[in-house]
């Protein structure tokens, strides 16, 4: 079957060397990161390309990093900015709040705040090192595990969303947010009695990484307001956001998506995206890395219902890969206490190619109060992990576990080799 874009993308690609033979061909295969840094940026060049980062129509810029290795990109300036800003204005819960000029504080990994303040410092006559990405978004975080935050930390945080709030004449602002670190800073905040200084949001989007349910249940409990997912990638920008109830709707202006199962009947898919967004970088048939889940099991993009993870975080078992969000899913059955966790296969390999029951594996897990389950519920979650991975399963209660070197928790932990 030959993979051909549509003419208006066929069109706009038919220049870029890193397409030629795919042109010539009638056949374009999937898309993958490290061919997109091949040759960069010789690869994308084109004359028109050339003239617009001559007149500063086009830029270089590095990706964040925190899902993959740093990536080099050529967009127009201020790209992803525009593309996030858009969406936040025409979402149907921020809009509103957005459109009355509701600043907008993010809480997420370092190294986006780190990003924020090269960026920054790259501008004349900005501060180096300052954190407001503009006139409306703060970028809060300037530490690698939250777990660390001291007092002082979290104070100098919440006086910068004190900030924030005092900016709109209703007290209100938006709390863009990494679930998880705004999890940590709401345990810390009750911890050391910091809730009056603490503004609330009038809305939180975690738009980062993976959240569990667990934390957008816990977050929805302790703040009341609209919990909103908006998906997407630095290179992409959004393709997807949720509402207030959890339902998914495409943000797909400039772009079209397919489905393509990671396995036979496993009903994962992986995310592959032709995008000609960035007039400067359209990517044809895109692998994002990103897995989802289908209302009916089906490669129909149109019945997207859930996404679960990485691809490259799969867990091979007997019965087909596993995703961060089955793993998730078996949790929040047995208890909403569960903050953090992580499951560790004991070989390598997990336990693909081997009898059910002979591997093991053992899930960490940590509770928003700090204490262990209980020993049924702990029986009850090995039990289900047992069957969800195929392997014997040990739960163990710790009070950490760190994040990667990324910002982000990895839900997979890897096995321990042997000497």
């Amino acid at each position: 079957m030959n993979h051909l874009p549509s003419p208006d993308v066929l069109d706009l690609v038919r220049n870029i060397p890193l397409y030629r033979d795919s042109v010539a061909r009638g056949d374009f295969p999937v898309l993958e990161k490290p061919e997109i840094a091949q040759g960069f940026p010789e690869n994308w060049m084109t004359p028109g390309l050339a003239r617009a980062l001559e007149a500063g129509e086009a830029e270089f810029v590095l990706s964040t990093g925190t899902n993959h290795a740093r990536m080099q990109l050529i967009r127009p300036p201020l790209f992803l900015l525009r593309s996030y800003y858009r969406l936040w204005s025409e979402h149907p819960d921020l809009g509103p709040l957005w459109h009355t000029g509701a600043r907008r504080a993010s809480l997420t990994t370092v190294l986006a705040t780190e990003h924020v303040a090269r960026v920054n410092a790259a501008r004349p006559g900005t501060t180096p090192g300052e954190r407001w990405l503009d006139d409306r978004t703060l970028y809060l975080n300037r530490r690698l595990e939250p777990a660390d935050w001291d007092p002082s930390d979290v104070e100098a945080m919440l006086t910068d969303l004190q900030e924030a709030a005092s900016a709109h004449p209703d007290g209100a602002y938006l709390l863009d947010c990494s679930g998880y670190h705004l999890a940590h800073l709401v345990r810390k905040v009750l911890a050391w009695g910091m809730e009056d200084a603490f503004p609330h949001p009038a809305g939180i989007v975690h738009a980062y990484e993976y959240t569990p349910a667990n934390v957008r249940a816990y977050l929805r409990r302790h703040f009341g307001c609209p919990v909103i997912d908006l998906f997407g990638s630095t290179e992409l920008g959004y393709l997807f956001y949720s509402d207030a109830a959890g339902r998914y709707h495409p943000y797909l202006h400039g772009m079209s998506v397919e489905l393509i199962p990671v396995a036979p009947g496993s009903g994962i898919h992986s995310l592959i995206v032709t995008s000609i967004r960035n007039p400067y970088m359209p990517l044809v048939r895109y692998r994002s890395g990103d897995c989802v889940r289908t209302l009916d099991g089906s490669a129909d993009p149109t019945r997207i219902a859930s996404f679960c993870g990485r691809e490259k975080e799969l867990l091979p078992t007997p019965e087909g890969p596993v995703s961060q969000a089955d793993l998730d899913a078996r949790i929040a059955e047995v208890s909403a206490r569960v903050f953090l966790h992580q499951f560790t296969p004991d070989q390598p390999d997990g336990a693909s190619g081997r009898d059910v029951g002979t591997a093991t594996g053992t899930l960490r897990y940590d509770t928003f109060e700090g204490t262990p389950l209980s020993a049924d519920e702990e029986a009850h979650l090995a039990s289900s992990v047992g069957e969800l991975t195929g392997m014997r399963c040990r739960v163990a209660h710790t009070t950490r576990i760190p994040v990667g070197r990324s910002g982000k928790y990895a839900w997979l932990g890897r096995p321990v080799q042997a000497a």
